[in-house]
C-alpha cells in the first residue's frame, strides 16, 4: 500500500478502536488459569474420603516425606519415573523448583562441596520465549539467565551444547518440554536424547530443570508425544542431571492439587535431606484424596478428555479470530499449538508493548510484553503470550476481535512512519 492507502486506513481503524473503547469491555487474557467448567470436573475430590483415611491413621499424621506409595505409584507414571524415584508432595510444582534451586545454590545437589554458590556468580539456560515464573526463581537466587532461542522442536541445542561445553559455571536450563509455556511446542525425539548427554559435556554439578507442567494437557489425542528423559539418561548414564516436575494444578484444583518430582534415587536421597529441614511431610491426605478420585492413570488421562473438551473451542476462537483478521496481511505471525494453556503471538519488531497497551486501553488485559523472556525484556519487543482458558467463547471471541484491531492499527501506524 502507498502512503494514501495507509492512512486511509489508519483512520478506518482508528475509529474501529473507539468504537470499541466505548464497548467498556474487561476481559482478561493473562494467566493460563483453568476455568470454573474446568475445576467442576474435580468437584469429586470433596467427596468423603473418613472411611479410607482411618484406616491407616499414619495418613493423618507426621512422616510420609516423599509421599503416599499410591500416589508415587500414580503420578510417577504422569512424569514417566519409577514410584521409587518420585517424591509427592504439597500442591504446587513451582515450590519444588523453587527448593531444587535454592538447595542447589546454598547446600548442593550432591554433598555440601557440591554447591553452585562455592564456584562464585553461576548461570542458567533459558529457553526463549518461556515461562517467566521459571525466570523469576533464578532472578530471586540471583542466578544469571543467558536466552536460548526455542526453535520448532525444542531449544537450539547446538547452541545449548556450544554455551555448556565453554562455560563450567553453566549449572542448569529451565525447560517446559511438551506444549512449552507459551509457544506449544513438543521436544522432538532427537532434542530428548541430546539433553539426556548434556551431563557428559557440561560443568560438575549440572542439572535439567524439565517442568512438564503440560505432560497431559492435549487439545487433541492426536497431539505430538514426548520422549521419556529419564529413560534417554538412564541410556546415557546421565540420570543424576535432570529433576522432572509435574503437578495436577491445571487438572484438578489449581489451589489444592498435588506437586510430584521426579529425580535418580540419588538425587531423591540428597533432595529429601535438605526438604526434611522445611517440613515433616506433606498433606497426605490430599493426596489420599487424589488418589480416590483417580484410581488408574487411565483414569486420569480420561478426566483430561474432559479438559480437552472444554480448552479447544476456546483455542479455536483465538485461532479462527486470528486467520480471519490478519492472514496474509504481514501484520503478525502465531502458532498453532496442540495442547498447553497459551497462544504464542509475535507482533512485527518493537509493536508488543504497545499493543498491549492498545488492548488495555479497550478493556483486554493481556500478558505484559516482555514477560516471556528473562529480566521482562524481549531484545525485538514482539512476542505476546494469549491465555484462552477462562472466558467463554463469546468472550474470547470479543477479545480476540479487540486485539486483532490493535495489532492492525499499530502495524499500519508503523508502515506510515516509512511510507
Amino acid at each position: 500500500m502507498n502512503a494514501e492507502e495507509l492512512r486511509s486506513l489508519e483512520s478506518q481503524l482508528s475509529e474501529q478502536f473507539d468504537a470499541i473503547k466505548q464497548r467498556g469491555l474487561n476481559l482478561d487474557l493473562t494467566r493460563g488459569k483453568p476455568s470454573t467448567d474446568q475445576l467442576n470436573l474435580s468437584n469429586g475430590l470433596l467427596a468423603d474420603i473418613s472411611e479410607k483415611a482411618l484406616k491407616d491413621p499414619n495418613l493423618r499424621n507426621y512422616g510420609g516425606l516423599l509421599g503416599i506409595p499410591e500416589a508415587r505409584d500414580l503420578f510417577s507414571q504422569v512424569i514417566g519415573v519409577k514410584p521409587e524415584e518420585t517424591l509427592v508432595g504439597g500442591n504446587s510444582s513451582l515450590t519444588l523448583m523453587y527448593f531444587a534451586a535454592h538447595f542447589a545454590m546454598h547446600l548442593g545437589v550432591d554433598g555440601p562441596d557440591s554447591a553452585w554458590m562455592k564456584e562464585g556468580s553461576i548461570k542458567m539456560l533459558a529457553p526463549v520465549p518461556g515461562y517467566d515464573r521459571h525466570f523469576s526463581v533464578s532472578e530471586t537466587l540471583g542466578i544469571e539467565l543467558i536466552p536460548v532461542a526455542l526453535m520448532d522442536d525444542g531449544p537450539d541445542m547446538d547452541e545449548v551444547e556450544r554455551l555448556v561445553k565453554a562455560d563450567p559455571k553453566i549449572k542448569g536450563i529451565w525447560c517446559v518440554p511438551r506444549f512449552s509455556n507459551p509457544t506449544g511446542h513438543v521436544y522432538s525425539d532427537a532434542v530428548v536424547e541430546r539433553f539426556a548427554q548434556l551431563g557428559k559435556i557440561a560443568g560438575p554439578n549440572f542439572r535439567i530443570f524439565w517442568d512438564n507442567a503440560y505432560a497431559l494437557h492435549f487439545l487433541s489425542e492426536n497431539a505430538p508425544q514426548l520422549g521419556n528423559i529419564m529413560d534417554a539418561c538412564r541410556k546415557a548414564g546421565t540420570e543424576d542431571s535432570v529433576y522432572i516436575f509435574g503437578s495436577t494444578s491445571k487438572i484438578t484444583f489449581a489451589g489444592a492439587g498435588v506437586a510430584f518430582m521426579g529425580m535418580s534415587e540419588r538425587n531423591l536421597a540428597n533432595f529429601s535431606k535438605h526438604l526434611g529441614m522445611t517440613q515433616i511431610g506433606p498433606d497426605k491426605i490430599n493426596q489420599l484424596r487424589h488418589v480416590a478420585f483417580f484410581r488408574t492413570y487411565d483414569n486420569l488421562v480420561a478426566h483430561m478428555k474432559q479438559h480437552a473438551d472444554m480448552l479447544k473451542p476456546r483455542f479455536d476462537a483465538v485461532l479462527r479470530g486470528l486467520e480471519n483478521g490478519l492472514s496474509g496481511t504481514g501484520a503478525g505471525e502465531w502458532i498453532t499449538p496442540e495442547g498447553g494453556y497459551f497462544i504464542s503471538f509475535n507482533t512485527l519488531p518493537g509493536l508488543a508493548t504497545e499493543v498491549v497497551a492498545m488492548a488495555a486501553d479497550a478493556g483486554v488485559k493481556l500478558t505484559p510484553a516482555g514477560a516471556t523472556y528473562p529480566y521482562g525484556k524481549d531484545p525485538d519487543n514482539k512476542n505476546i503470550r494469549i491465555a484462552p482458558s477462562v472466558p467463554s467463547v463469546a468472550d474470547i471471541e470479543a477479545a480476540t476481535d479487540v486485539f486483532v484491531t490493535c495489532v492492525k492499527l499499530a502495524t499500519v501506524r508503523h508502515w506510515l512512519k516509512s511510507a
